[in-house]
């Protein structure tokens, strides 16, 4: 089974992808536009969903094990809330508002940021601080817990 680096690893790939899809720019038609808003939607889903997963297992497994925990987690999580704030306003923007673009790119930035902060910073920290037990089981419990998210939609 995947440990919890590989699942959340997969998951900022999946992240990454939708950002790199968004970030090619609007195109000109109204259709595209709606398309735009969808895949935004789509992105706050699975944004919304990978930063509870995170909370709810990962970040206290941090808190417990590394030296320093509270800082990194409390870290991750604020740059986490400040991003759902922006994810907050393009959702309650259209797409042919001249403001969904501008926070559209905040968001990308944001959320590439809070990425490279857990993968550069955290992870590696964390790698040695939990132990292999630990990181494989919470890496299952990540990758149950989205199953059962993916259901319920």
């Amino acid at each position: 089974m995947a440990d919890v680096f590989e699942v959340l690893a997969s998951d900022h790939a999946e992240i990454q992808q939708m950002l790199a899809e968004l970030e090619r720019g609007p195109a000109s038609g109204t259709g595209d536009q709606l398309m735009r808003k969808k895949m935004a939607e789509r992105l706050a889903v699975e944004e919304s969903g990978h930063e509870a997963l995170e909370e709810m297992f990962f970040w206290p497994a941090v808190r417990e094990h590394m030296t320093g925990g509270d800082a990194f987690a409390d870290e991750a999580t604020g740059q986490a809330r400040a991003a759902r704030a922006v994810l907050d306003e393009l959702d309650r923007t259209g797409a042919s508002d001249p403001r969904f673009e501008r926070l559209l790119a905040t968001f990308i930035q944001a959320a590439r940021e809070h990425m490279t902060f857990e993968e550069e910073t955290v992870w590696p920290r964390a790698w040695v601080a939990l132990p292999a037990d630990v990181a494989t089981m919470l890496g299952e419990r990540i990758a149950e817990s989205k199953k059962a998210m993916l259901a319920a939609r």
